[in-house]
């Protein structure tokens, strides 16, 4: 219409057809049927520009183009007559014919004598046939202010991790609201529930507040079985969004158009504020991110809702958001088998569980000061978190019998004893009385089996006469309840007398030394008799005694290495006779 009303203003100008076609960019045949339509219904060169109307338009537009009466040519109606066929060649039957492209079957048209132009071919097989057939779509409203909060994971690039020396790739959690388009930026090298509960806590901080539903990707630590209509959720992210407060609406698997707001940012925050930027690590990068957040993608111009994603944040949803909730301490859900030794692992320490439980299954939870182990929804252990390879037990969760020797309780294993009779307790302790005493706990053990197998009347005897004779080997006792015989009064030896020996005098008696007595006639020492002392003959045949010489002889007695007496053998051999 625009260009038929310029050819038609330009020729009532008086200019020429060549002239008039060059100003409107048309052909110089077009301009001259347009003049010539014109002209045919009643249009006078000496009229004005005003007499240029619409009617007189529309009956230029059909004179010019009177064989499209329904706008298309006759390439369309003849495509029309073999619409069957190009649609079946367009999808293909999906087994053994696949689908054609446009090219093809413009080649294939051309070989049975339907020659079209290839872009009356596109736009027929677009519009009539379903070729790359695009859906419709709806604005969806922006809904009330605080509740709508859109979350998205996406790659921004690599960094170089100054710890360990790492290239790490780099994830930004990115939170755009929904209303006021402003948006946090949370980095991190995993995708961990952790890791997205870091982003969320970090979040409130920055908006200053909790909104009321978020809509986040059908990622693994928060979705675990991703349905359009009932989605399951993890336990450890209803855990935490019954914490915070809030609601959860995932999005539709391969539906980015579910999270519309948040789709395009990524791209936004990957060129706008990630490219050719260098940081020493990602500490410095999540400040920074913060601040360009605040003052840059908050403060500028957003094309859609024109205005400043902060201030209308801060005038219109501030005051709409949830109170920022405590600090959460994210905790371990795992589920767990208690084994046969009344213990279950949790994040690699042991804690004890009531028999009861034996080879059943239990959920536990674990955060950094308790451990909660359920059973089909019911409390049944609490435990203090233990650090790795350290195990926490109750001993009212173990057997009775087995509960002292578990946890080495030495008075409760006393205790055990001194119930069966005085002397036995003190036995069992006189058997602990070691500088290990866990190492002599199998002992004492041994000594209740005693009272198990005779009664705690006679091991009460044995160990009372045991005692009495100092002797502490829990094998004696049982020798003596063997031969039965722990009431027989043990024959000790007499105590030894000592006999006075033949020579045997007071030292005192000897203290002064009488003069020798001269030598009389009869036979001295030296004449070979037998002497009382020797009993034989003397020392040696036709020898001199030290007293025929006149020396002197003494015999001194040792005792323990010490002399104790000395005596003069002259005189005691003048006793003997």
């Amino acid at each position: 219409m625009v260009e038929i009303k310029e050819v038609l203003r330009g020729w009532l100008e008086g200019a020429g057809l060549r002239t008039v076609a060059e100003r409107a960019g048309v052909d110089r045949k077009t301009a001259r049927r347009y003049v010539a339509a014109a002209q045919a219904a009643g249009l006078e060169r000496t009229a004005g520009f005003s007499a240029v109307d619409d009617d007189l338009v529309a009956a230029v537009v059909t004179a010019v183009r009177p064989a499209r009466p329904n706008g298309h040519g006759a390439a369309w109606e003849a495509l029309l007559a073999r619409e069957g066929q190009i649609t079946a060649w367009v999808a293909g039957d999906g087994k053994d014919a696949k689908a054609l492209t446009v090219v093809k079957i413009h080649e294939l048209l051309a070989r049975q004598g339907c020659v079209v132009p290839y872009r009356t071919l596109h736009r027929f097989v677009t519009e009539r046939c379903g070729y790359r057939a695009k859906e419709t779509t709806v604005r969806v409203d922006d809904g009330e202010p605080g509740v709508e909060l859109q979350v998205d994971f996406g790659h921004l690039g690599y960094l170089t991790d100054p710890e360990d020396g790492r290239r790490r790739k780099v994830h930004a959690l990115i939170f755009t609201a929904a209303y006021s388009r402003h948006m946090f930026v949370w980095l991190t090298y995993s995708q961990t529930l952790a890791a997205v509960i870091a982003g969320c806590e970090a979040a409130w901080a920055f908006f200053g507040g909790v909104f009321k539903v978020l809509i986040p990707d059908n990622l693994k630590p928060v979705v675990t079985d991703a349905d359009p209509v009932n989605p399951r959720l993890s336990t450890g992210w209803l855990d935490y969004a019954q914490h915070a407060g809030f609601g959860t609406d995932p999005a539709r698997v391969r539906s980015p158009k579910d999270k519309p707001r948040v789709e395009r940012a990524v791209q936004y925050v990957r060129g706008n504020f990630w490219a050719g930027e260098t940081f020493p690590d990602l500490a410095v990068a999540q400040q920074r991110v913060e601040a360009w957040c605040r003052d840059r993608a908050g403060m500028r111009m957003h094309g859609t809702i024109q205005a400043r994603p902060l201030e209308v944040f801060t005038a219109v949803e501030a005051p709409a958001l949830l109170p920022v909730p405590e600090v959460y301490d994210v905790p371990v859900f795992t589920s767990v088998k208690v084994h046969r030794d009344f213990h279950v692992e949790v994040a690699r320490s042991l804690y004890s569980v009531p028999g009861a439980f034996l080879g059943q299954q239990l959920q536990a939870r674990a955060d950094s000061e308790l451990v909660k182990l359920y059973h089909r929804g019911t409390l049944v252990k609490t435990h203090p978190r233990q650090p790795p390879g350290v195990r926490s037990t109750d001993k009212k969760d173990l057997p009775e019998e087995r509960s002292g020797y578990a946890l080495r309780d030495l008075t409760r294993l006393v205790a055990a004893a001194a119930s069966h009779g005085q002397n036995v307790g003190i036995y069992a302790e006189r058997l602990l009385d070691d500088p290990l005493p866990w190492t002599r706990m199998r002992a004492v053990y041994r000594l209740l089996g005693l009272v198990k197998r005779y009664g705690p009347g006679p091991v009460e005897t044995a160990c009372s006469r045991a005692l009495d004779l100092d002797v502490v080997s829990v094998t004696k006792v049982a020798s003596m309840l063997e031969k039965a015989t722990e009431d027989t009064v043990p024959l000790l030896p007499a105590a030894g007398v000592g006999t006075t020996s033949r020579f045997a005098r007071d030292p005192g008696e000897y203290a002064t030394r009488p003069a020798p007595r001269p030598a009389t006639g009869g036979t001295t020492a030296a004449s070979g008799r037998t002497t009382a002392a020797s009993g034989g003959t003397a020392p040696a045949s036709g020898g001199t005694t030290p007293a025929a010489t006149g020396g002197t002889a003494t015999l001194t007695l040792i005792r323990g290495g010490q002399p104790v007496a000395a005596f003069d053998a002259t005189e005691l051999e003048e006793e003997s006779r």
